[in-house]
């Protein structure tokens, strides 16, 4: 029973400009954007990172970059968490894309959207969650269960997967805010995912690792936990 981070990247020249980036190449970091990725490594200071996976996008190497050099770790480069594809949406602004049929879609049913010349927001799920699941089967087995990774990814994309871990319908992950350099965590277990943060913008993360007088269990605990 792995735990993993699921990383938004820090704020993009993208994020906030009023244009759908998607997948174009040449989005970085803001001013703010490096601030956050170098604040990371104090974040993470009191945590056990035993592995990292990435989008491959620039905007998520570059977020990753300062805790990689603190770590001495190498990442793991997941196609499978890159961004969605929208298609002929990419590169469109967004005044211009809420008069489209297909936004109200994306907003309202976005099971059934499906980006013109790109992909379904379904088939975003089902990539990101089993790329995920995958790695965090091999990185419990390499590391044990106490072991903690970060997957450093996409806003929409981990939307996614927090939707599957919650049990929610995918037409209900509009529901789920994940900001810039927000870290939300899951530990997933042979019934059950846990969820246990969700867009944390600066809480204390140590509690997320269990101790190890805890055994590892899918049974969830009756009346709430205990706490650390």
């Amino acid at each position: 029973m792995a735990t993993v981070i699921l990383l938004r990247h820090a704020r993009s020249t993208a994020n906030g400009s009023g244009v759908l980036a998607g997948r174009q190449p040449g989005v970085r970091l803001s001013d703010k954007g490096e601030e956050q990725a170098k604040a990371l490594v104090d974040r993470l200071a009191d945590i056990p990172v035993d592995a990292v996976v990435t989008s491959p996008l620039e905007r998520c190497g570059a977020t990753l970059e300062p805790l990689l050099a603190a770590r001495g770790l190498t990442p793991v480069v997941e196609p499978e968490l890159a961004e969605v594809e929208y298609g002929e949406w990419t590169g469109r602004e967004l005044k211009d894309l809420v008069e489209e049929p297909l936004w109200s879609v994306v907003q309202q049913h976005p099971s059934a959207a499906v980006f013109p010349g790109g992909e379904g927001l379904a088939a975003v799920q089902a990539r990101a969650v089993a790329a995920v699941r995958r790695h965090d089967a091999r990185i419990t087995e390499e590391f044990g269960p106490r072991a903690v990774w970060v997957a450093c990814s996409h806003g929409d994309v981990i939307k996614a997967v927090l939707a599957d871990a919650l049990g929610v319908h995918l037409d209900g992950f509009q529901r789920i805010v994940v900001d810039p350099a927000s870290v939300s965590v899951v530990q997933y277990t042979p019934t059950r995912p846990f969820v246990l943060r969700v867009n944390d913008n600066g809480g204390d993360l140590s509690g997320v690792v269990p101790p190890p007088e805890r055994p590892a269990s899918s049974d969830a605990v009756v009346g709430g936990t205990t706490g650390g």
